[in-house]
């Protein structure tokens, strides 16, 4: 449990892909488990288990924020589970709502492609190379974040079908971008 009860972040990027698609529609893991994040933690089969059925059983929801931000609320989660990869996550940005709107614009702009869990550590020891491993933990809230904790993690794939006209424009910049390293290194 962390020391002053007050909430843990772990910032990922979804390695198995998050799948955004109508623009607002996502689906993805929000966390992974036994892999390494930059805080040295590790989380395990298991850990969220406990925290969905105490959710379930009182008709809670995880929250769904922008930068774990409690005051801006930008969609909802509509399917929350574990499975033997980590924690799946189903949901809608509601862009009825003006930052609902930019975030389903940053998001298919491909700016915006990290997830991050917001919870409580309620069982973790250390292993002896001074990892935490994370056995349960209180999962409150489910965000989307610029900068995510597990770095070589992305996100994989967009379901929204681009038209000619971008897919064109696409398609100009690929052969200046080539172009350009053509004459970098020619």
């Amino acid at each position: 449990m962390s020391e002053s009860g007050a909430p843990e972040r772990k910032f990922h990027r979804p390695e198995a892909g998050l799948v955004v698609s109508e623009g607002h529609v996502m689906q993805g893991y929000a966390s992974l488990f036994g892999k390494t994040d930059q805080g040295g933690d590790i989380v395990q089969k298991g850990a969220y288990a406990a925290s969905l059925k105490r959710l379930a059983a009182r008709q809670g929801r995880v929250k769904m924020l922008w930068q774990h931000d409690p005051g801006q609320p930008i969609g909802v989660w509509d399917e929350v589970r574990e499975d033997a990869t980590g924690l799946w996550v189903k949901g809608r940005i509601l862009t009825e709502v003006e930052r609902g709107r930019e975030v389903a614009a940053l998001v298919q702009a491909g700016a915006i492609d990290g997830l991050s869990i917001g919870y409580r550590t309620v069982r973790a020891e250390r292993d002896g190379k001074g990892q935490r491993l994370l056995s349960e933990l209180e999962l409150w809230e489910v965000s989307l974040v610029t900068f995510p904790m597990l770095p070589e993690a992305r996100v994989a794939a967009k379901a929204e079908v681009l038209d000619e006209g971008w897919r064109h424009i696409a398609a100009v910049f690929e052969d200046a971008r080539r172009a350009l390293a053509d004459h970098r290194t020619g």
